[in-house]
């Protein structure tokens, strides 16, 4: 495994052909289970379940849309960082979806993708998830409190969004994508006091509807606050916010302005545009004057190529996966230490 992922940018293959996996690693089949998960550092994981969404479906088509712009249109080396994380020595994997077989009862859906998650954090595996709509982000947390044991510390969170996600109850049901981070408190699988949210705007059903994130100590940065911090600004009050402990990373599409990411169920005008949101990750990574946050899993939800244009939004979710991945990378590097 550690030759195959080594050297699965160095194939002739153009990136117009062969067979489509997250940045053209090498696939483990974690249905068959014949690949030996030992054999792999970071596994770059879809989640293709939309049962959650309040607006338009669409998102369970996510996976596949970000690996073929992957394939097509990354290349292995962050001409911004110098980062080249399958040059790292560490070993990349794509495992194929978390596919579930019950996608009309939401409930079970989750367990069977906390169920398909739990594996991976066994064979020590970090995991970068693509979905699929923001619910999928509550069975994740949920698999890393099981690994982690009870007595573990929550994780901080890094959640960039137009959204804030933390309502309850809605049509019935509170296990649905504008909930995921208020049932991950009430189960303490994060710490409120280290989550930070980044780029909430848009117009609301009712005044308070994010009335929890604010009461339970989320530092919230809306998208005005953003513009006025700037990237460094916003950064600065991230690392503040989450500290040295391990954290997690979650990003939904939304976050960008329809602009640059038309294909979403729930698009929000005056977004962030592509390139901050680029920065912003690159700067949870090594910098000048800090080593990168302890990052142990990230999500990016939301694509829906279904309804996307010029294929723009898949675009630029690989684009983020694969600065999501540099970064993620490097934390894996770290908590090494020298080998």
């Amino acid at each position: 495994m550690r030759r195959l992922c080594n050297l699965a940018h160095r194939t002739p293959v153009p990136r117009y052909a062969g067979l489509t996996s997250f940045f053209r690693a090498p696939h483990v089949d974690m249905h068959a289970r014949r690949d030996d998960l030992s054999g792999v550092d970071i596994g770059l994981l879809g989640v293709p379940y939309d049962g959650g969404c309040s607006n338009q479906p669409g998102a369970r088509y996510g996976p596949r849309g970000v690996r073929a712009q992957s394939v097509s249109n990354v290349r292995r080396v962050n001409q911004a960082t110098g980062a080249a994380p399958f040059d790292s020595g560490l070993r990349i994997a794509d495992l194929g979806d978390a596919h579930v077989s019950r996608p009309f009862e939401l409930v079970g859906a989750h367990d069977e993708i906390e169920a398909h998650m739990t594996p991976l954090l066994a064979a020590g595996i970090t995991p970068l998830s693509v979905g699929g709509d923001h619910s999928i982000s509550l069975p994740l947390l949920r698999a890393f409190r099981a690994q982690r044991g009870p007595s573990a510390p929550p994780l901080g969170l890094i959640h960039v969004d137009a959204h804030c996600d933390t309502g309850d109850d809605y049509g019935g049901s509170r296990f649905h994508h504008g909930a995921p981070f208020k049932i991950a408190v009430d189960e303490g699988l994060i710490d409120p006091k280290r989550t930070v949210q980044i780029g909430i705007r848009g117009s609301l059903a009712f005044a308070d509807v994010w009335a929890f994130s604010r009461a339970s100590g989320m530092r919230v940065i809306g998208v005005d606050e953003c513009f006025e911090l700037g990237v460094r600004g916003v950064l600065a009050e991230t690392r503040r916010v989450v500290g040295d402990a391990p954290v997690y990373l979650s990003f939904d599409i939304d976050a960008l302005d329809p602009a640059f990411a038309p294909g979403t169920g729930t698009p929000e005008v005056g977004g962030l545009t592509t390139l901050f949101a680029q920065q912003l990750i690159r700067g949870l990574g090594a910098t000048a004057t800090h080593a990168p946050l302890d990052l142990v899993g990230a999500d990016l939800v939301e694509v829906s190529p279904p309804i996307d244009v010029g294929e723009l939004t898949s675009l630029a979710a690989a684009n983020l996966l694969f600065e999501m991945l540099c970064v993620t990378s490097q934390a894996v590097v770290r908590r090494r230490g020298p080998q």
